[in-house]
This record gives C-alpha cells, sequence and structure tokens, in this order.
C-alpha cells in the first residue's frame, strides 16, 4: 500500500509513528495547508516521504500513493473522503467516519461503485482484546447488560469554560462527547450485538450547544448497552458485559484495551460452592487473556488496513464498513433526539 497523510496535526503524528514498523506500507505523500508547510517537510525528512503537497487536488492527480489517510478535523471528513474516492483512491478516515448518516451512505456508494476500499480508522475494530470478547460473549449466557465509560478530561476543557473554543467542542466542527470520545464505546457494542433497536442520549450541555459528556442507552432484545463518554470529567476505563452464566470486562480506556477479564458458570459442577464471605455460589471458571504487545495503539489497524488492500479482501473490508455505517446511524439518531445539532458556518 502506498499511502498519502493528510494533515499535520497530532494523530498524523501518531500514525506516522505507529505504522514505522508495517513493512506493508510506503508512505509515500503528506499534504498541509500552506501554513503548515513546515510542520509536513519536518515529517517528511523524518520519515523519509518523497511528496509534499498543500494543493490537495494536485496531490489526488499526481501522488503514486493509492489510498490516502485522513486525519483532518471532523468537519472536514466527508468532503476530503469523496473527492478522494472520486479521484480513485482507496480512502482510511479517521473517527468518527462522517457527521451525518447520509454522508456515510454517500461515501459507502461511491467505493462500492468504484470498487475501492475505504475505512474508519479506529482502533476497537482492529484489537485482539476485542476479538476474544466476540469468541467469549456465547459462554455468558443470555446478555443482561453491556456497561461502558470512557471519561478523560480533555486537555482543552478549561480554555472552553473561559470561551476559547477549540474544534473538539465546536459544533460546527461536529465535536462533542458523543462523537469524539463515545464513539469507542459504541463500536464496542455494535461489534457485539449488532445494531441496537433504539438509541437515546442524555447529554451535558455546554454554552455554545455541544455535549460535553453524557450518556447514550442502546435498546437489545432483552437488555440495555449504557455508554459513558465524558470530555469533562475523568474516570478509570472500562467495558463491561454481563450475562445470565457470567459476565467480562475490560479494565481500561476502551481505545487502548490490553487485557480481558471472563468468568463464567462451570457448567461440569452443579453443587453450589462457598464464595470467600461463606455465601454459597456457582462455581466459576476465570479465564485472563492478555493481547500481544505492539509498537503503538494504531500498528494493528494500519497493518489490518494494507493486508486487505493488497490482497483485495473486499469481504474483509465490507464487514468493517458495515459495523462504521450502523455506529453513524447510532451517532445521528442519539444526536438528533438529544437536541444537538451540527452546523456549519
Amino acid at each position: 500500500m502506498k499511502l498519502a497523510l493528510i494533515g499535520t496535526g497530532k494523530i498524523i503524528e501518531d500514525a506516522l509513528f505507529a505504522m514505522e514498523p508495517v513493512e506493508t506500507i510506503e508512505r509515500t505523500a503528506i499534504f498541509a495547508r500552506p501554513h503548515s508547510r513546515d510542520k509536513a517537510e519536518k515529517f517528511a525528512k523524518q520519515y523519509a516521504i518523497k511528496e509534499v503537497y498543500t494543493d490537495y487536488e494536485e496531490l489526488l492527480e499526481k501522488t503514486e500513493a493509492d489510498t490516502v489517510y485522513i486525519g483532518l478535523i471532523n468537519s472536514a471528513h466527508y468532503p476530503y473522503a469523496k473527492q478522494a474516492l472520486l479521484a480513485g483512491k482507496n480512502v482510511i478516515l479517521e473517527k468518527p467516519f462522517t457527521g451525518f448518516y447520509e454522508e456515510t451512505k454517500d461515501l459507502e456508494k461511491i467505493a462500492n461503485d468504484k470498487k475501492l476500499f475505504i475505512f474508519e480508522a479506529i482502533t476497537v475494530l482492529h484489537n485482539e482484546v476485542f476479538y476474544e470478547m466476540k469468541k467469549n460473549l456465547n459462554k455468558l449466557g443470555n446478555i443482561r447488560m453491556a456497561l461502558c465509560n470512557y471519561s478523560q478530561y480533555s486537555s482543552r476543557y478549561d480554555a472552553y469554560l473561559e470561551g476559547d473554543i477549540t474544534h473538539s467542542f465546536d459544533p460546527a466542527y461536529y465535536g462533542g462527547s458523543l462523537y469524539d470520545i463515545n464513539v469507542y464505546n459504541i463500536h464496542y457494542c455494535v461489534g457485539l450485538f449488532g445494531e441496537p433497536k433504539d438509541a437515546t442520549y442524555y447529554p451535558n450541555i455546554g454554552p455554545n450547544g455541544i455535549d460535553t459528556s453524557g450518556t447514550l442507552v442502546m435498546q437489545y432484545d432483552g437488555f440495555s448497552a449504557v455508554c459513558t463518554g465524558s470530555k469533562d470529567s475523568d474516570s478509570p476505563g472500562y467495558v463491561c458485559v454481563q450475562g445470565e452464566k457470567g459476565f467480562m470486562k475490560v479494565d481500561s480506556k476502551p481505545n487502548i484495551a490490553s487485557e480481558l477479564k471472563t468468568v463464567y458458570a462451570d457448567e461440569n459442577i452443579k453443587e453450589k460452592v462457598k464464595d470467600a464471605a461463606g455465601a454459597m455460589v456457582r462455581a466459576t471458571i476465570t479465564e485472563d487473556y492478555k493481547a500481544p504487545e505492539h509498537h503503538h495503539r494504531m500498528t494493528q489497524e494500519f497493518t489490518d488496513f494494507a493486508r486487505v488492500i493488497d490482497e483485495k479482501d473486499y469481504e474483509t473490508a465490507k464487514e468493517f464498513l458495515d459495523e462504521t455505517v450502523a455506529v453513524v446511524k447510532v451517532l445521528e439518531t442519539a444526536r438528533k433526539k438529544a437536541g444537538i445539532e451540527f452546523y456549519t458556518y
């Protein structure tokens, strides 16, 4: 895969470092707005990137790259991705995929029509812990509850309170806690349980109408999934799935899950046993899983993207995109019901 990187922000810096050990990726080009050209030149020198552009149309026309990775502000995702697809390039699009469901469906159609690949860069879908959760789900019996929390006090929140509104807290740029941070929790739930029957969001709204934190409730047959995301407060993160026969839990922020504990009833022992407090409980089996260490939390997703593109694995690409489409639908349903309006100036 020959890759052009679009942007020069922190996520691009992380991505460049993450893909260093991925031998199947050739970093071919980088795009920056004119005022950020110096930063692009610095990245180009550091990572041996041959082409530097400040004109996006020129990059799409002249670059050797077959794929673009778009790490721009949320509101730029759709127009930049559409332009790349129409120019015949595969697209890796940072989360959240788009601000609107209609935009996501449009990108899906263009990619399908042109036999191109388009992916959402979301670490959940490329994490061994998530794969292990899928394998262990049936051990829990009938699912009764899913609880997720990704809360992280934003480095930009203090400035926001003083009226200095950055993109991550601006509805004009599709910011807010639901799209920026709770999206990880939603991916776990949609990936494990499928698209919910309904979704309702209970946000804490800041002075400019954006959600600084909130709790999303997704309804499934027989249970609810409760997802909390916060940029205005902090707490330990977790993902916990509870069933009639056991539970499994990730005790870390959902974007960097590295370990999983699964506890479920031992069907070979029918008699109850005493727990540490002397109460009679079911005999259980405990399984602890630790994922292999990676160079960076984003390394595996870039490895996967390169493999899928190089091998033309349309089936896997469709699985990834189907989940993304479902997640964007949840995001938009929840946002609209909560009265959060995205707009452009």
